[in-house]
């Protein structure tokens, strides 16, 4: 989907890359891979489906830093939420409101190797409402495209610190599972070995021939 058409839905995109990263030893989203650092692989991937990008991130971080420096919105927690996606997903919606659009396209930043359709088809299935990816390995929460309206719901679940699963206050909005076949493609970088262990694979990707799938 083009820039263009996401604008005309009113769909903005959302990097979430707040984490502290205690197992990587030191911040995923400033680590690289194929040069490239990983909170780039996902803002690149939203781009091409949303009309604008912000990253969440902690104040002071390199993180905060790169995302700057790259040209993208940046958004913290608010004050008193306790620390997790879900506070991610609010500020997000808070933007995406201000902005007047009408969607938020949600992304972790540790995932690089998310079938490059991810975007087209959650939006396309959320329409005015929201979607989340669904693998054999079950809900994918972090890859979802929420409806602003679905802000007053997030702050209610993050209300007196609380911070519910991102999976149930999407499914408190009805989200449609959206169905990939390829889990692989949605894991994650929790260490610096996954790290190397996911370059192996995107290295094996590339040599593929270029019919190949990971959707």
């Amino acid at each position: 989907m083009s820039s263009s058409t996401s604008a005309a839905r009113g769909v903005v995109g959302l990097v979430i890359a707040g984490g502290r990263s205690v197992r990587f030893d030191g911040e995923k989203a400033v680590a690289k891979l194929a040069g490239r650092p990983l909170l780039i692989w996902a803002a690149a991937r939203l781009q091409a489906s949303c009309s604008a990008v912000a990253v969440n991130a902690r104040p002071g971080t390199e993180t905060e830093a790169l995302a700057r420096v790259a040209g993208l919105e940046v958004l913290h927690d608010e004050a008193g939420d306790a620390q997790g996606p879900l506070a991610g997903v609010k500020v997000g919606l808070m933007w995406a409101e201000h902005l007047g659009v009408g969607s938020l396209a949600v992304s972790p930043c540790d995932a690089p190797l998310l079938p490059e359709d991810l975007f087209v088809r959650l939006i396309q299935e959320a329409g005015a409402g929201a979607a989340m990816a669904e693998t054999a390995e079950g809900r994918q929460p972090l890859c979802a495209v929420w409806p602003v309206s679905a802000l007053a719901t997030v702050k209610e679940a993050l209300a007196d610190g609380r911070h519910p699963a991102t999976w149930m206050v999407l499914e408190r909005v009805a989200a449609k599972h959206v169905v990939f076949s390829c889990a692989e493609a949605f894991a994650n970088v929790n260490t610096r070995l996954e790290l190397a262990a996911v370059a192996e694979r995107l290295q094996a990707e590339q040599a593929q021939p270029s019919g190949s799938s990971t959707q």
